[in-house]
This record gives structure tokens, C-alpha cells and sequence, in this order.
């Protein structure tokens, strides 16, 4: 990797990602042609297609700035650059297994890798016994994502002082991601509706992933204290549950030309979501029986109609749960970005890493505009509050 000057990278972390993530997929592409060009071309140039386009650095720019906040500079960079690398590419596997188990269509407003590869062969009709042809080998796209990412990993953290503990933060966040997205997975068939359910999964799957871990491997490979790394796993813990539920907001209220997928795609699924477990307890609190009979219906129907999504929306508009799960993402996300500039980072860092909270999961972002609730929907006691890991 080339030498970076850390005020460079500190000035777009974005696209000097992206070309530590292009060098370091060359190299791949390369030992993969040698291997077999079909493989090449139809697996290993697909997961570096889907890498190199799109998505946010989200996780790449967290672990930049926490690293930059805790005093690390140009002995640290390569070895940050290479592990946020690393996160792009276990989000790559992450993203394609997430939409073969989904069955999605879409991701980023294109074809989703499975649908990709079927349309190539024309298999999409024929079944298997792992879905289609397609199927089967985004399942080993996003194998194959992994073991690059453990190889990036690796080879950004040998011989830095603080490998053993980046290590154990890097275990920890691909075990917790693979449970997190079985329980998404175990609450769709079991219909499982709670909302402690839904956080449990949530804080697995998305909130220690997507902001706690990489706020922890930035900090860790600026070696900073152990006090520091855990200040900065709650507020990940925190803000990447508010960015889980504003996500959650999104794929039900968004427009599909910023969120890449089909309206209502997350209530044909079944998907366990906050959103859902709320406006199941205020319709009981409240004895809509009708409400709670189009929720039975109409969520997990892989045959719904658009009409009886809109229902489902309209619903979930008026029983307050778009407000109190709207005001729940401010709350969460307000108090991450307090925790982050609690935590000693340079001010400047801090700044930067609320920033990027703020634009995550910031309020009026999720489609249609939030309504008031009824004062009675808004003061009285409702769902599970949602704190940290419960």
C-alpha cells in the first residue's frame, strides 16, 4: 500500500477507502484469473463490482476518526486504510447473503447479485435445492467476500502493537453479525413480535457492527486505552441502534429511488422490526382489533398488495408508531453523539464522528413527513424504551 499522509486521507476518508479497497481487489482479481477465468469473471469480478459501487463508508469513516481522535497519524494510516477496507468488503458478504435469505430483487437500485447471475444463465425459473442456480452462488460471492476480508484484515494488522486486540474486536463483530442476521431470520418463521426481540436483534445485527465495532478497531490501532474503547462501544451501541430503527423507518416509508429496494418489501417478509413490535402494543394497548388483524394479514404475505401495504403504512401513521419510533431515533442518536465527545477524542474527531451519526439517522429522512401524534399517544406509557444491549 502506498504511503498516505493522514491529513490527505482526513480530507475525503471516502475516496481514499475506495482506492485502498481498488489496489487491494486488483490483487485479488488477478490471483482469481489465475485460478479460473469463469470463476473470475462470474463470482470474483461480481464481488468487486459490488464493492467498489456504491454504499457509504459508513463503517470505514467511523473507524478512520475514531483512530484520528485517539492521536493516531502516519504510522497508524496504512493499517487503519487496510482494516477499513477489510470492514467494506465483510459488508459486501454481508449485503449479498442478506438478499439471497431475503430474496430481494434490488440492492442499490440494481439487481441483486443472485438475480444477476440467474438473469446471466437464464435459471431464475429453475429451482434447487438452494434456491436457483443464482442463489447458490452469490452464497459463495459472499464466501468468497469474507475470506478476502479476514485476508485484509490480517495483512493490515501483523506485527502492530495492538494486534491481538484489534483481533479479538474483529472476531467479536463477525459472530455477533452472523447472530444478529439469525435472529432477523428465526423472528420471521417463529413471527416472533416482541419489542425487546426486535432491539436484541437489532443492537447484533446492525448497532455493534455498523458504528461500535468500528468506532472499537479505530481506537484499539491508535492503541488507546481500554477506558476510551469502551466509551466508545456505547455510544456505537447506541447511535447504530438509532441508525438500525431509522433504517427500519426507511424501508417502510422511503422512496425506493434513495433506499435501492421495493416499497413494503420489509412487511412482505415478515421482518421482526421495532416498528412493527410498537405499533403491535399500541394497537393492543389501545383494543384496535382491526389493527391488529391487518397487521396478522397483511405482514409476512409474500402476496400483498400494494393497497394493503399502503393500509399497513396508513396504519402505522396513525397508531403513533412512526412518531414514537421516529422520536426513539433522535433520542438514541442524541445521546451517541454525546457519548462520543465524552469519550476524549480530539475535538475535531468528535465533531466528525457526530457528524456522520447526525447524517445516518437524522430525522426527516425517512420519505413521507413524520405526523404529530395525539398528546395521549405521545405522554402515555408505551413500548419498551430502547437503551443498549437488552
Amino acid at each position: 500500500m502506498r504511503v498516505c499522509d493522514p491529513f490527505d486521507v482526513d480530507r475525503d476518508v471516502r475516496a481514499t477507502v475506495g482506492e485502498c479497497l481498488g489496489h487491494l481487489l486488483e490483487r485479488r482479481l488477478e490471483e482469481a484469473e489465475a485460478i479460473d477465468p469463469v470463476f473470475a469473471a462470474d463470482i470474483a469480478d461480481r464481488v468487486a463490482r459490488f464493492s467498489l459501487t456504491g454504499g457509504r463508508r459508513l463503517r470505514a469513516a467511523f473507524l478512520w476518526w475514531a483512530m484520528r481522535g485517539c492521536g493516531g497519524g502516519v504510522s497508524e494510516t496504512p493499517r487503519a486504510l487496510g482494516v477499513a477496507a477489510a470492514l467494506e468488503l465483510i459488508q459486501t458478504c454481508a449485503l449479498i447473503h442478506d438478499d439471497v435469505m431475503d430474496g430481494s430483487p434490488l440492492r442499490r437500485g440494481r439487481p441483486a447479485v443472485h438475480v444477476g447471475i440467474d438473469d446471466q444463465y437464464g435459471t431464475a425459473g429453475r429451482a434447487s435445492p438452494c434456491g436457483t442456480f443464482g442463489g447458490a452462488a452469490a452464497v459463495l460471492a459472499g464466501d468468497l467476500a469474507l475470506a478476502w476480508a479476514d485476508d485484509a484484515f490480517a495483512e493490515a494488522v501483523r506485527g502492530a502493537p495492538a494486534e491481538g486486540r484489534a483481533a479479538d474486536v474483529w472476531r467479536a463483530m463477525r459472530t455477533e453479525m452472523v447472530a444478529g442476521q439469525y435472529l432477523d431470520l428465526h423472528g420471521q418463521v417463529t413471527n416472533a413480535t416482541s419489542a425487546a426481540r426486535a432491539v436484541r436483534s437489532a443492537v447484533l445485527k446492525t448497532a455493534r457492527y455498523t458504528v461500535a465495532h468500528p468506532l472499537a478497531l479505530g481506537a484499539v490501532l491508535a492503541d488507546a486505552p481500554e477506558e476510551t474503547v469502551r466509551r466508545l462501544r456505547a455510544a456505537g451501541r447506541s447511535a447504530g441502534l438509532a441508525f438500525q430503527l431509522h433504517d427500519d423507518l426507511r424501508g417502510a416509508f422511503g422512496d425506493p429511488a434513495s433506499t435501492g429496494k421495493p416499497v413494503g418489501e420489509d412487511l412482505r417478509d415478515g421482518k421482526a422490526t421495532y416498528l412493527l413490535a410498537v405499533a403491535r402494543d399500541l394497537c393492543a394497548r389501545d383494543r384496535d382489533h382491526a389493527g391488529l388483524r391487518l397487521l396478522d394479514e397483511v405482514v409476512g404475505s409474500p402476496h400483498a398488495r400494494a393497497e394493503d401495504v399502503e393500509r399497513v403504512l396508513e396504519l402505522l401513521d396513525a397508531c403513533g408508531a412512526r412518531e414514537l419510533v421516529s422520536r426513539r431515533v433522535r433520542e438514541l442518536c442524541d445521546r451517541g453523539v454525546d457519548e462520543v465527545r465524552e469519550a476524549g477524542l480530539s475535538r475535531d474527531a468528535a465533531d466528525r464522528i457526530g457528524g456522520l451519526l447526525r447524517a445516518a439517522c437524522g430525522p426527516g429522512t425517512a420519505g413521507r413527513p413524520v405526523p404529530v401524534a395525539p398528546t395521549a399517544v405521545r405522554d402515555t406509557a408505551g413500548p419498551v424504551l430502547i437503551g443498549e444491549a437488552r
